[in-house]
């Protein structure tokens, strides 16, 4: 009789390595149909410029957190003087009121009726006494002064107390903004460099970055004089050049404008600047972002500009686009996260983003909401 033998079972180690190869199998092809498609060149350059965009948004937010920071450190030390020179006078007071009750402890042995008639100089006694009475009055005032000083002193605490606590709270909101606007642009840089250089200059190129045009705004610089005014000056005509275009913004205005006053000394200020680096959260004089350069050249026309875009967008009269002027601020998307100074011949001097340099471009190269007339 033939003997018939069971196949063997496949050994425990044996089936945990089919098992695995199996799902790893699965997980792969899984992976593989549902990976997303390679990004194209364009949509890689569209996460670039709304990265930067988003960034820039985030640096305005940053500068409002700034802005708000120095403020507040500069009420926390104007109340802990105060808390100083309360707690001086509390303590004057007090050792006042220490010399009355001391005088009171040492009149008060013996019964006012009985230091009278054991007294050899009544006439003497009624003096002190009337003496005793001013210095009980004395007393009294002095006594609603310490009130008084105390109640201070405590709300001067506490709200130095409200005021650090903002402040801290302040700063934290800065770092975390901070930490933002470094990971978008570290994003946009990696995105970046997935492009290759031709492709890189093509993308600043089409924001009028290319380093072509920057070396020759920087050379023409170099070689014409900027605007220059005074409130008592007469009128001043930018420079002239060669035709600009959307897509070379870093060359001057075609055509001279007038420029003067207050205005011109800002204009002037503004073009003072052009090839210096955009750096995020910068007010010169070496380095700027949008609101910081702007927010200078008004300065070196005497005039003081809150330190964000949107507060900017406050600072002046609205005017319309068609009556814009050199100086005007224009701002720009509509949660008013860029401004530029216009510089005349529908171009405005601005610090577009990092990687870029202070530069013109022409006014509707970004959609305007608002134009803001500071004098």
């Amino acid at each position: 009789m033939a003997s018939h033998r069971r196949p063997k079972k496949p050994s425990k180690a044996r089936v945990g390595v089919l098992t695995a190869a199996a799902a790893t199998a699965v997980a792969l092809s899984s992976g593989t149909s549902q990976a997303d498609p390679a990004q194209t060149k364009d949509q890689v350059k569209a996460q670039i410029k709304t990265l930067n965009h988003e960034a820039e948004i985030a640096t305005e937010e940053f500068n409002g957190f700034q802005e708000k920071t120095e403020k507040l450190q500069a009420q926390v030390e104007q109340v802990q003087e105060r808390i100083v020179k309360e707690q001086s006078d509390l303590i004057a007071l007090q050792s006042t009121m220490g010399q009355f009750v001391s005088a009171q402890y040492r009149s008060a042995g013996l019964a006012p009726s009985l230091q009278l008639m054991l007294s050899e100089e009544p006439d003497d006694y009624l003096a002190k006494v009337s003496a005793l009475d001013q210095m009980n009055a004395q007393q009294a005032e002095a006594l609603k002064q310490l009130q008084t000083k105390k109640r201070i002193l405590d709300q001067e605490r506490a709200e130095a107390s409200q005021t650090l606590g903002d402040l801290e709270e302040t700063r934290k909101n800065l770092t975390a903004k901070k930490a933002e606007i470094e990971a978008k642009l570290q994003k946009a840089q990696a995105l970046l460099n997935t492009l290759t250089a031709a492709e890189r200059e093509a993308l600043l190129a089409e924001e009028g970055h290319g380093e072509e045009e920057e070396k020759a705004s920087r050379d023409e610089e170099r070689t014409t004089p900027s605007p220059t005014a005074s409130p008592s000056s007469s009128p001043t005509k930018t420079p002239t050049s060669k035709p600009t275009t959307a897509t070379s913004t870093t060359t001057t205005p075609s055509t001279t404008v007038p420029v003067s006053g207050r205005a011109g000394a800002a204009v002037a200020a503004a073009a003072a600047q052009l090839g210096k680096p955009y750096v995020y959260g910068a007010t010169g004089p070496s380095s700027f972002d949008c609101s910081g350069l702007t927010g200078y050249a008004w300065k070196q026309a005497g005039v003081a500009l809150p330190r964000t875009s949107q507060g900017q967008a406050g600072a002046g009269r609205s005017v319309p686009v068609s009556q814009i002027q050199p100086g005007d601020l224009v701002i720009y998307y509509s949660g008013m996260s860029h401004v530029g100074i216009y510089a005349g011949n529908g171009q405005i001097i601005h610090a577009p983003r990092t990687g870029s340099t202070v530069r013109y471009a022409p006014l509707n190269s970004m959609p305007v909401v608002k134009v803001v007339r500071v004098s």
